[in-house]
Parts: C-alpha cells; sequence; structure tokens
C-alpha cells in the first residue's frame, strides 16, 4: 500500500561532468536515485542524454535550468551575473526577456532527448519571485506539471563540525531568503495549476550534505500528505578522490539510509511517480 508521505532523492548538475553522469548512472542502478535534473549547457550534457539515459529508462529527468554558470545556448555568452545581480535585475521587463529565450532554448533541447518529469533550477536562481512566475508560465506552456519549491524547515545535526564550518552561517541566510521566496511563490503555482514538493532538505547543509543530513531533515517532517525533496550533488571519480560529491553519492548507495526513509512511512519515487 503506498504511503501519503513521497521522498524524492534528486541528483542536481547531471551533464555538468563525466563525474555528475556517472554518479546518476551508479546512484540509479545500484542505488535508490530515482530522479535527477540535467543543465542543457553543461559540457557533458550529449553525453547524459545519449550515453547515460538509454541505460536508466525508469529515471525521473527534470530540467535543470542554468543561467548563472558556462555558457549560454542563445548567444553563447558566458554567464557572470550572480545571485544577487539577478535579484537587482529581474524586475528588468527587457532582462526578463532575454531570460525567457534561454530558458526556452534550454527547456526544449533537453525534450529533443525526454519528456521532462520537473523542472528546477542550478543555485536556485528561479526561487527569485519574478523568475519563478516566468518559470511556472514555460512549465505549464511545455507541460512540465512539477516545479521545485525551496521551504526548509530548520534542523540540527549532531556534528559539531558542520556547525563550525564557514559554509553553514551563509546556509542559514540562504533557507532565510529561499522560505521568503517560496511563500510568494505558493500562489504561483496555484495560479498556474502546478505541482510542487511541500519541503526541500539541502539548503542548510549545502555542501556538507550526507547521509545523516537527509536522515534529520526528513526525521523533522511528522506531518502526513506531503513530498519531500532533497537535492544532491554526487560525482563518481575514477581516481581516489575525496570530497563533499564523492560523500554526496555515497547517500545513493546506503542501503540502511534507504531503510530508515521507508520506516519513518515514506515512498521514495520521483516526479513523474
Amino acid at each position: 500500500m503506498l504511503s501519503n508521505k513521497k521522498f524524492i532523492l534528486n541528483a542536481d548538475d547531471f551533464g555538468m561532468s563525466k563525474e555528475f553522469n556517472r554518479a546518476v548512472l551508479e546512484g540509479h542502478q545500484n542505488g535508490f536515485l530515482k530522479s535527477t535534473s540535467v543543465c542543457a549547457n553543461g559540457p557533458a550534457f550529449k553525453s547524459a542524454m545519449e550515453e547515460i539515459i538509454p541505460e536508466c529508462p525508469n529515471l525521473g529527468v527534470g530540467v535543470h535550468l542554468n543561467i548563472i554558470e558556462g555558457n549560454a545556448l542563445v548567444g553563447g555568452d558566458a554567464f557572470n551575473d550572480g545571485y544577487l545581480k539577478l535579484m537587482a535585475m529581474s524586475s528588468n521587463a527587457s532582462f526578463l526577456e532575454k531570460i525567457e529565450k534561454e530558458f526556452r532554448a534550454q527547456i526544449e533541447l533537453i525534450m529533443n532527448y525526454v519528456k521532462p518529469t520537473h523542472i528546477d533550477s542550478h543555485v536556485h536562481v528561479h526561487a527569485i519571485p519574478n523568475i519563478f512566475k516566468l518559470t511556472a508560465k514555460l512549465a505549464k506552456e511545455y507541460g512540465i506539471a512539477q516545479i521545485r519549491t525551496q521551504h526548509e524547515e530548520f534542523y540540527l545535526v549532531p556534528s559539531v563540525k558542520k556547525h563550525l564550518s564557514l559554509k553553514y552561517p551563509p546556509n542559514i541566510l540562504k533557507i532565510l531568503l529561499l522560505n521568503s521566496f517560496t511563500s510568494q511563490n505558493m500562489d504561483v503555482v496555484k495560479e498556474y495549476g502546478l505541482n510542487t514538493n511541500n519541503f526541500l532538505i539541502g539548503v542548510g547543509y549545502t555542501g556538507m550534505m550526507d547521509s545523516q543530513t537527509v536522515f534529520k531533515g526528513l526525521e523533522k517532517l511528522e506531518m502526513e500528505n506531503i513530498v519531500a525533496e532533497a537535492l544532491i550533488h554526487p560525482c563518481k571519480y575514477n581516481e581516489q578522490v575525496k570530497n563533499h560529491h564523492v560523500v554526496e553519492f555515497g547517500i545513493t548507495q546506503d542501503r540502511d539510509l534507504e531503510d530508515k526513509i521507508k520506516r519513518l512511512g515514506f515512498d521514495i519515487v520521483n516526479y513523474k511517480e
């Protein structure tokens, strides 16, 4: 019997490198990864679509809109606007027109290969309210029923090291900002008749995600009838590299975590399901 609590483990940055692609392949085939989001302008996009996707017919693949890193598909210029500048320029009509052309190009390129199950963005740029409204309009137009929102509940893991990290204070500020954006964006979700996750896990511990942070985040969510998404950025290297991307790949292989998630009452699904 299916539960009314759904959990989606999503690998962002698919297509950004062969290492990201390999992590998605092995995370899906040998682990419990069921969902990913692909960057149409990623250096390894073609490899992701032509080499990995055919091997993963049950993998949910979303659009990972990217206007903050790499080159644009429209015009080919390098992106050089940071998040704060994007926020400041998001009320400029001509700038939004430029973003819309790029978003359309990225969505349509991905749709040449696969029917997207959801839409989100690199570094949460689509959370910016005016850009979110544009993204929702395009999701509706292209028949993409699910859009990511970013409300994260505050929670703590028993790790002094994580909380002393220089990454932690900025991440808390991100939660405050993104929660504020989400409170505005939920009206847009309803306006366009889209579906979304109720909670996100992966903002407060960005760059520090592991099995414990996923479990503790889900443990905080005791309510019923919810969809919770955890975003990770996993890589699988050939050489003996040790970084947070490797740790995040390990999440996809952690069968003990998978069992704990199910015992919390969550079905592990993708947005297609």
